[in-house]
């Protein structure tokens, strides 16, 4: 792993709120480059609409907002030339591989990683990757940055507040079991 990485996390990524808000932590932190653009965060706030109706676009909108402003250039641009260029098996996909080329981006974080095969990402030097892989390589590498992150991020949530248990079980649940297998292991 690259001291720094640098990765566009896909929208199915950014859909979970412990997924999302444990990846702008250890951003933040600096301990990773986390990038997206405005069509992943459409992508994941459309998804959420859609399946969870309790909640609302100005509240997502918000979140959308603080995450662009917690996390020091983030937001990726001038890639939408380069979609129609490129191959992949889903074309709706096209636009995460265009902005991770355009940021220099050597990651996608994506859970789907069958829509990224290797073959049609390393003639651009890009690499899918699943989440929790990264986190396990970020608390490795990074760990009193990596703790600390995981810590604010449990001390931050209020409503309801959560033990370190309920919050491990969350990201097993959002598919971060890898990860939280790890964060108990550090104890």
């Amino acid at each position: 792993m690259e001291p720094v990485p640098t990765a566009i996390v896909d929208a199915c990524v950014l859909y979970s709120a412990p997924v999302r808000d444990l990846l702008v932590r250890p951003a933040q932190a600096g301990v990773f480059h986390a990038r997206w653009t405005a069509d992943i965060h459409d992508e994941w706030i459309r998804n959420v609409l859609k399946n969870n109706p309790r909640l609302t676009r100005p509240r997502l909108e918000r979140t959308r907002s603080l995450m662009d402003a917690a996390v020091r250039d983030c937001l990726v641009t001038g890639y939408a030339d380069l979609i129609d260029s490129l191959t992949l098996p889903d074309a709706d996909d096209r636009h995460v591989l265009a902005a991770a080329i355009r940021a220099g981006a050597s990651l996608i974080l994506t859970f789907n990683l069958k829509d990224f095969p290797p073959g049609d990402l390393a003639p651009h030097g890009v690499t899918a990757r699943h989440p929790g892989a990264l986190l396990a390589d970020l608390l490795d590498a990074f760990p009193d940055e990596f703790l600390k992150a995981i810590r604010l991020q449990r001390e931050a949530l209020k409503d309801p507040p959560m033990s370190a248990e309920d919050l491990l079980a969350r990201l097993e649940t959002a598919g971060l079991a890898r990860t939280a297998t790890r964060l108990r292991q550090r104890g």
